[in-house]
């Protein structure tokens, strides 16, 4: 049996959705925190059970009989965020797991400029230590996080952020579909996969540009000073903890993070990804 944990997260349903397109439903379980917004899964088939990162005893019964398990990194930084995957992968080995598979992330490292990379790199590293097989799914930078920046700009027509650099803009959907590509054929990858990607990095005055294309209106790149950038995210209610984290991403991008491009994530569903332009248009046709 293949355990995703986060089955009712953006990425983790997306996952088991493209699962069951290549396994009956009884050889997929999930672990969640809430049970009840899983009853669709369960309702065709799909085991639910509740499981906690920060619950390690509800972890036993969620991962039990499983072959595989399949953890999605938690939303959240620092010591918080690797006690939460450390539970996990213990639980995961404790459950007799023939391997584990973690959602990382592309420039994970741990001299990252991005915490939440410097987290990926320190997860890793424990799942490294189980001395089980494990694959970490080097994912490309969610390009949901870049349409989030452009929620004021797509109203003003300015794009107002701090220096970045090229990033590696990625789609869920076809994550997701790779990811079940690789749990269904074990042992594809051992350790970090290569960068799974779209095919091409943009900045934001690249941004800019597909902006004006798609919309045919214009839009403008200014940049923020990043201590400007910071406090207007405070005086907007971020907490800052989250400003700190969001500004820097932009650091991480500046120092070419998230830059690189792979040809790996199309060879794994078996066509292009689909690329920032495309999923930009759709979100703001929504």
């Amino acid at each position: 049996m293949i355990i995703v944990t986060g089955a009712t997260g953006a990425l983790g349903h997306r996952i088991v959705e493209r699962l069951l397109e290549r396994l009956p439903a009884d050889r997929v379980g999930v672990s969640v925190r809430d049970p009840r917004k899983a009853e669709d899964l369960a309702d065709r088939g799909v085991r639910v059970r509740p499981g906690d990162f920060d619950d390690p005893d509800s972890l036993a019964h969620a991962f039990e009989g499983a072959e595989q398990v399949l953890l999605v990194s938690l939303d959240r930084t620092g010591e918080a965020c690797v006690s939460g995957h450390r539970a996990a992968i213990d639980a995961a080995v404790r459950a007799g797991a023939a391997r584990i598979l973690y959602t990382s992330q592309m420039g994970a490292a741990h001299d990252s400029r991005f915490e939440a990379c410097r987290d990926h790199a320190r997860t890793e590293d424990l799942l490294r230590a189980t001395g089980r097989p494990w694959t970490a799914l080097r994912n490309g930078f969610y390009t949901a996080s870049a349409l989030r920046f452009l929620e004021t700009a797509r109203h003003s027509g300015d794009i107002e952020l701090p220096a970045d650099g090229p990033v590696a803009w990625t789609g869920h959907d076809d994550l997701a579909e790779a990811t079940a590509v690789i749990l269904t054929e074990e042992g594809r990858f051992e350790g970090p996969t290569p960068p799974l990607t779209a095919p091409a990095a943009l900045d934001f005055d690249s941004v800019a540009r597909v902006a004006t294309e798609v919309t045919g209106r214009p839009f403008g790149r200014t940049v923020v000073p990043d201590e400007a950038f910071h406090e207007q995210a405070l005086a907007h209610g971020a907490p800052a903890p989250i400003a700190d984290l969001m500004l820097s991403i932009f650091a991480a991008a500046r120092n070419g993070e998230f830059a690189a491009v792979d040809p790996t994530l199309a060879e794994l569903i078996g066509r292009e990804p689909v690329g920032f332009r495309a999923l930009l248009e759709q979100e703001w046709a929504a």
